[in-house]
């Protein structure tokens, strides 16, 4: 993977800044638009971005997690590339999808593609398949500082053509575990539909940002958010996503302690 990493961030025009941050158009429709390596890999993310984002909007996103080990790829709106890409990335290998991004990484894995889990949030239930419909800033986070990145040129891009979820019978084929955020006050997919549309997928693990808008790995909460990721990023590397790294003493397990 570090051969990798050196051949992807020399092949686009990058601007480097704080944190090792890689973006740019690419010359490549196989290579990442923005790349974070982690300085000692323990696992790989390719993000496909969701409707008018740019690699930029995930900046921050990039910069936390890879600072915890995991070397974060952003793909713009190109789930595709992003499967293909990742096939030959440090393990485990995860698929991450935001907005109708995550329609797309869903769509890659019940088609086979090589992963060991996805993260998908703000899951889309009723898009305009043309992409010209796309949710204002104020529906998207309630982040001041993200709400400045969304102003900004460098992170919005024309509208793109964009595909709904797969459906149930097409869901319920995912053999991967698939962590999902969802904020509690998403107007642009209210989140008892989307957990309703996302119940088919087998191993789901789905959490509320209490509160939150659509732009789940972006909004208020995003502190939280990286961290829940990370933790479900470590319980995928210890073989089983289910079981915890760390968890509660329960209060009988103390009385037992303090017995010895």
């Amino acid at each position: 993977m570090h051969g990798d990493t050196r051949r992807n961030s020399s092949t686009h025009r990058c601007r480097e800044g704080a944190g090792a941050n890689h973006y740019g158009r690419m010359t490549s429709l196989s290579s990442p638009a923005a790349l974070w390596p982690a300085a000692r890999v323990r696992g790989t993310l390719a993000v496909v971005t969701g409707r008018g984002e740019r690699a930029a909007v995930y900046e921050r996103f990039g910069q936390r997690i890879s600072a915890d080990g995991y070397t974060v790829a952003i793909f713009e709106a190109d789930a595709d590339a992003a499967a293909a890409w990742i096939e030959t990335a440090d393990a485990p290998r995860v698929l991450v999808g935001s907005d109708t991004g995550a329609s797309s990484v869903l769509r890659v894995l019940t088609q086979g593609a090589t992963a060991d889990g996805a993260i998908i949030a703000g899951t889309p239930v009723d898009v305009d398949t043309d992409g010209a419909a796309q949710p204002a800033d104020a529906e998207r986070t309630a982040c001041p500082l993200h709400l400045g990145v969304l102003g900004t040129d460098e992170a919005r891009t024309a509208p793109v053509a964009v595909e709904p979820v797969p459906d149930a019978a097409d869901l319920a084929s995912i053999a991967v575990p698939v962590l999902a955020f969802h904020g509690g006050a998403d107007t642009v997919a209210l989140i008892t539909e989307a957990s309703a549309l996302l119940n088919a997928v087998p191993d789901l693990e789905l959490l509320e940002t209490v509160g939150g808008l659509h732009d789940a790995l972006n909004d208020q909460s995003h502190r939280s958010v990286a961290a829940s990721i990370v933790l479900w990023l470590e319980r995928l590397r210890s073989g089983d996503v289910h079981v915890p790294v760390v968890d509660a003493l329960r209060q009988a397990q103390r009385a037992e302690v303090a017995d010895v």
